[in-house]
């Protein structure tokens, strides 16, 4: 597979070569190999890396150092009390799929008809989420797939702090367990929580590898990486192809001046939730103040690029462990003995920690009656309006991590021994974003980021009764030893509140921890301070009607061009109650499917 320019002349060309890309242009070749196709992706290559392919190194994604991710750095906002969040994205091969926490969920099927798009309701998406996938984790499970190249599976490795956290949730929480709440429909009960690893293997399930790198003997399927798409050609209002720039250490004997290759048939944005609202933006496709003050000529006033910006908000809190508990802290901290014989049986047998990921369980919840009322007036307007009549949505995805927090285990902040984190995210916010263009002082392109993180006051409600909801689950766990207080709210001295190390867990009948209204400003303090992205960024180029701020069709096409679509995760119009890499799949799959017959290609693609 090609890594450098051999020649500027394709059929298709994808500007962005993330987990969409790759499914959509993977497939495409599958199906016609003389097809020419070219990716292109800015980041860097994957291809049997053990950072991408071995599961447990996902961490090491996140380290000052990494280049495998694009840190977008927002406006600052009182609500976050004047902080600048950062949201990262994937850059390389692969984007998420390749970085991502490996966590299958999969959005309710009420949430695709929620979308009112036309060919994308759940009944024609359902055959498509069964054809991407094997899953290994139960046979003949209606709504999963057998024979599809993403692998699902329980990894290599399970956890028994995952047996502790439900025993405790369908005790103390009173909620049910489920061995399939990824069915499309099941929500509010406990359940195993799958992984995107193969479970023969114990490699990491990544688009990557099974759509593109195992196509490497077609030459008409080109991967060049190091390339910064700068804008689309056009010849009047038809796309015709690419300019971008090349990266000399990601492609040895190429220079920084721009190239461009052309198109014939169709040029594909595919390059997230940040770089594709930017291409179009740079490409004169945009609103009329945006392009101005970055001296771009418009070319379609299209005012929904960059808009409608949507994330899951999250938190992770870390508790200390007993010592006899099985953690991944021992293998983050590099640990050579542990390291060595996980690494070992890993490419013995494909188990071991290192097919892991140290999530094992989960909880899409919903308040009850009485949680509801616990979360106060604030949040009841919104669950009246959106979640009471739609029983398959839930409130947050609340779970147990088996290690201390997303980046602890790469700084020296935690001394050596067990840890625990508790993780809980929102699933729907109600607050809403933007994604643009502008130039700095200095002249240079910049991103003007904001996030709309917790600009509606009903978003912070289940991050702060999650919170307690996750402690008391904590504190009636066995391997329970307190929490690291530094990592948690800073509750008044002498509130009943105040976190602390513990000899072991609470009763499991014992009494909730009684919270003062200053603690509760203490907890809401901790969330504005500390709240962060769940990296599941999506909607800037939304499948809606032009007049409701739409930049895509149905059929993917950008409004007043032609030859140009979008395909990746900025199309979705509205939030999707998942994890997103199985929304990115998804769209792949779909965007596949609706080439191939606006291109007159017949084969099976087209069945579905």
């Amino acid at each position: 597979m090609a890594q450098c320019p051999l020649s500027s002349e394709f059929d298709i060309i994808f500007a962005g070569g993330g987990a969409t890309a790759c499914v959509v242009a993977g497939r495409l070749a599958a199906c016609d190999s003389s097809l020419k196709i070219l990716i292109l992706e800015a980041g860097e290559h994957t291809l049997n890396e053990p950072a991408h392919v071995q599961p447990y190194q996902y961490i090491t994604h996140h380290a000052p150092t990494s280049t495998t991710l694009t840190s977008n750095v927002g406006n600052p906002t009182p609500r976050l009390n004047g902080r600048a969040p950062i949201v990262h994205c994937g850059h390389c091969v692969g984007g998420g799929s390749s970085v991502n926490f490996m966590v299958y969920t999969r959005a309710p099927a009420s949430d695709f008809d929620d979308w009112e798009v036309d060919g994308w309701g759940s009944e024609n998406l359902i055959p498509l989420m069964k054809k991407l996938e094997t899953y290994e984790v139960q046979p003949d499970r209606p709504t999963h797939g057998y024979n599809g190249p993403i692998k699902v599976s329980s990894g290599g490795r399970k956890l028994g702090i995952s047996e502790e956290f439900v025993h405790v949730g369908t005790t103390y929480h009173k909620r049910s367990y489920a061995d399939d709440t990824d069915d499309l429909e099941t929500c509010n009960t406990y359940s195993p929580w799958a992984k995107y690893i193969d479970g023969t293997t114990g490699r990491r399930s990544d688009a990557a590898h099974l759509y593109i790198y195992n196509q490497a003997h077609n030459p008409n399927l080109q991967l060049w990486v190091g390339k910064r798409v700068k804008r689309i050609i056009f010849e009047g209002k038809r796309a015709v192809g690419v300019e971008f720039t090349s990266d000399t250490v990601s492609c040895p004997g190429a220079d920084q001046l721009s190239n461009i290759a052309r198109a014939s048939k169709l040029v594909v944005v595919s390059a997230g939730a940040f770089g594709s609202p930017a291409i179009l933006e740079r490409s004169g496709i945009g609103a009329d103040a945006v392009l101005k003050r970055c001296g771009i000529k418009q070319l379609v006033n299209l005012p929904g690029v960059g808009e409608n910006y949507r994330d899951h908000n999250g938190a992770i809190v870390p508790y200390f462990a007993g010592d006899g508990v099985v953690t991944m802290d021992s293998l983050w901290r590099g640990e050579e003995s542990v390291v060595q014989e996980s690494v070992a049986r890993w490419k013995s047998d494909g188990k071991s920690l290192i097919a892991q990921n140290g999530i094992d369980v989960k909880i899409k919840w919903r308040p009850d009656d009485d949680e509801l009322k616990a979360m106060g007036s604030t949040f009841q307007t919104r669950w009246k309006e959106f979640f009471q009549d739609r029983p398959r949505q839930g409130c947050c995805h609340i779970r147990p991590h088996g290690r201390v927090s997303r980046y602890a285990p790469l700084s020296s902040d935690f001394p050596p021994r067990n840890y625990l984190g508790a993780g809980y995210f929102t699933l729907y916010p109600t607050s809403v974003g933007s994604v643009h263009i502008k130039l700095g002082d200095n002249g240079k392109e910049e991103l003007d980021f904001t996030t709309g993180y917790l600009d509606d006051p009903s978003d912070i409600v289940p991050l702060n009764f999650g919170y307690k909801k996750m402690r008391e689950i904590f504190r009636r766990m066995p391997s329970y030893r307190g929490e690291v207080h530094t990592g948690h709210p800073r509750f008044p001295k002498g509130s009943a509140a105040v976190c602390r190390e513990a000899s072991g867990p609470v009763d499991l009948n014992g009494p909730d921890i009684i919270y003062t209204a200053e603690d509760d400003e203490a907890i809401d303090r901790f969330h504005r301070d500390n709240m962060q992205t769940s990296w599941h960024s999506l909607g800037t180029c939304a499948m809606k009607p032009e007049a409701d701020q739409g930049v895509v069709d149905a059929r993917l096409n950008v409004y007043g061009v032609t030859n140009l679509k979008v395909a990746d995760m900025s199309i979705a119009p509205k939030n999707v109650g998942t994890n997103t890499y199985s929304t990115a799949l998804l769209i792949g799959e779909k965007a596949a499917i609706i080439i191939a017959e606006d291109l007159g290609m017949h084969c099976r693609l087209c069945t579905w």
